[in-house]
């Protein structure tokens, strides 16, 4: 599996070190324990795992948006993708991995605590309410999601995490450019432009990433349930 994971890693220009490659296999192992007790994810095996999960995670790199001790919001992190292979990649980076479901951050507390991440927070909320809050309003250098919502749903969720010059990150489908397309208002009204699309060497998977150029109006997000139920267009 570590030797699997190298090359591929190798491929995107991420060189990974003995102690981080068995950071990934810790991952792994508890990832597949915990999936027993509750539905964290469908992929399994550690081939389709490192490729599906671990790689395409780390494919989010070639945006060459991660600099160093940059702070990073994961937006519906649910197992931990992309979020805990960046951090194990980039341990510099700040990180907050935000998710609505309890024991899915009872899983990650455990994955942070037996990798030995720091500099790692928690936030069990749901994005509507916590992009309202002043303490993380406008307070990242990026923010990033993976299979959340459609385009125009996750830059409402996302975009008011985002500081002025920031980016928002987007994780998509083989569609990523046709939900582009249906979010060039949602993403001018939100404060944001199209900066990156491009598709990876992983599944051919496509990274979206948008600036953002003008403070999110106040209004937005909206309150919970409405960006899904009525999507900006």
């Amino acid at each position: 599996m570590k030797k699997i994971l190298a090359d591929g890693a190798k491929k995107i220009c991420v060189m990974l070190t003995e102690k981080q490659l068995n950071q990934f296999e810790q991952y792994y192992e508890l990832l597949i324990e915990w999936n027993q007790k509750m539905n964290l994810t469908a992929i399994t095996q550690p081939e389709e795992v490192v490729q599906k999960h671990f790689l395409d995670s780390l494919s989010c790199l070639q945006t060459g948006l991660f600099v160093e001790n940059s702070r990073v919001i994961d937006v519906g992190t649910g197992a931990g993708f992309p979020s805990i292979p960046l951090k194990i990649a980039c341990p510099s980076l700040q990180m907050v991995l935000l998710d609505s479901l309890q024991k899915r951050l009872t899983f990650l507390e455990e994955v942070i605590d037996k990798l030995g991440l720091e500099e790692i927070t928690l936030l069990h909320a749901r994005a509507e309410d916590a992009g309202q809050q002043e303490d993380w309003r406008e307070q990242f250098d990026l923010a990033v999601a993976r299979a959340v919502a459609p385009m125009p749903v996750l830059c409402e969720l996302c975009l008011p995490f985002v500081r002025q010059g920031g980016h928002l990150v987007a994780m998509k489908g083989k569609l990523g450019e046709e939900e582009l397309h249906q979010s060039e208002g949602a993403i001018s009204l939100l404060g944001g432009t199209t900066e990156q699309c491009f598709t990876t060497q992983i599944d051919s998977h496509m990274i979206i990433s948008v600036k953002k150029t003008t403070k999110t109006p106040r209004q937005y997000p909206r309150k919970a349930g409405i960006p899904s139920k009525k999507p900006l267009s």
